[in-house]
């Protein structure tokens, strides 16, 4: 090496040093291929915040019309695209489309986390969706189904079977061996018991398990899980997870390098978001799609929502970000003199769906030009929100 040549690069090396984000250790982020076991643990611990209550369980979803949205989701697909999610099932659809580098589903229940690292067990146990249906439900697969049945008729045939108990505390077994010795987490007592009482309502009602499931709004015409699987869009296209093998083989691979990691957090909280921002901006790559369902419906009812704003524009995003929005009807919005739309009413396309009753809307709403509605402070009511669905 020639003096000159050494000495050019000594300069680029005390350049860089003092770049914004580098240090003496800088260097480039390794391709996040697979978390070990434990950094998965290490991430869900250290960026969780305080178990939190919601008015639900919400082991299931109930936004059926999400179908409607997966193109534009599967549009923000790319080499650095990551995603954040909240709530249950809903999100491996969405993940399925969007082939993510890494998700992370934040909620503010502790519950919602075990829910999430049960699923994970059964997905890692399971090849294909018959097996996968067969142990979510403790229920013997039925001869008849195979690769190519669509996701109606297993659920249809699981409906019919009926659960057997032996099988749920075979297959429970298997899931705290799998999650607690061959991952090696210490789940203690209460997470364990979480785990078990989440796992014990699929096995007790099957398919038909809904949203309102011990909410005390059993009235409402929610969606069943079953009916979930089997939600179409307009063309009559299925879009869940279980649609066919090749989302749900998505939705698996992602859990067998466990890129899917469950937090525990308040999406205005301190901790739980901009641990994921810092991750993510290490690694080099953006949240492409942030659903946020209906919570920022309940942000509105204080001043949480400023910080919820905050924590978003503190993340990697690029001009294609998306948050994935859903809206019901009877929280003061969709009615006559309101000035906002319906959204059982609103009109379909790429970016939104029709619906009606407790199902409601959703929408897309790209992440730069929501922030800087914020920052001009044309938004500061859950009302101006819902006006940017026109």
């Amino acid at each position: 090496m020639t003096i000159r040549r050494a000495a050019a690069l000594a300069c680029i090396a005390l350049l860089l040093l003092f770049l914004p984000g580098t240090g003496l250790d800088a260097r480039p982020a390794a391709p996040l291929d697979r978390l070990d076991d434990a950094a998965f643990w290490r991430m869900f611990t250290e960026f969780s915040e305080p178990d939190g209550a919601f008015r639900s369980e919400n082991l299931v979803s109930n936004e059926r019309t999400f179908p409607a949205v997966l193109p534009e989701v599967s549009r923000r697909a790319s080499p650095s695209s990551a995603y954040i999610g909240v709530g249950p099932e809903q999100n491996f659809s969405y993940l399925a489309a969007l082939t993510p580098r890494i998700a992370f589903i934040v909620d503010v229940r502790r519950q919602n986390a075990m829910l999430h690292l049960l699923y994970k067990a059964i997905f890692e146990l399971a090849p294909n969706r018959a097996e996968f249906l067969s142990r979510l439900f403790s229920r013997p697969r039925a001869r008849h189904i195979g690769p190519q049945s669509t996701a109606r008729d297993m659920l249809e045939a699981f409906a019919v079977g009926r659960p057997s108990r032996d099988l749920f505390t075979a297959n429970l077994d298997e899931i705290t061996t799998l999650l607690t010795k061959r991952h090696g987490w210490p789940l203690g007592r209460e997470d364990l018991a979480s785990l078990t009482h989440v796992y014990e309502s699929f096995f007790e009602i099957g398919p038909e398990i809904k949203y309102s499931m011990r909410s005390g709004r059993r009235g409402t015409p929610f969606p069943t899980f079953a009916q979930l699987m089997s939600a179409t869009d307009e063309r009559r296209t299925a879009g869940s997870f279980l649609a066919s093998e090749s989302p749900y083989l998505v939705v698996r691979d992602l859990q067998t390098r466990n890129l899917i990691v469950p937090v525990v957090g308040d999406f205005a909280g301190t901790r739980a978001v901009a641990a994921v921002g810092g991750f993510l901006r290490e690694r080099g790559l953006s949240v492409a799609v942030f659903y946020t369902s209906n919570v920022e419906m309940y942000l509105f009812r204080n001043d949480a929502w400023r910080t919820f704003y905050r924590n978003l524009a503190s993340l990697p995003i690029s001009r294609d970000s998306v948050v994935v929005r859903s809206a019901f009807r009877g929280f003061g919005m969709g009615y006559p003199g309101t000035g906002l739309p319906d959204p059982g009413r609103a009109p379909g396309g790429p970016a939104g769906a029709a619906a009606s009753g407790a199902e409601g809307r959703l929408w897309l709403d790209p992440i730069e030009p929501l922030l800087a509605a914020v920052q001009r402070g044309t938004i500061t009511g859950y009302g101006d929100l819902l006006a940017r669905m026109k």
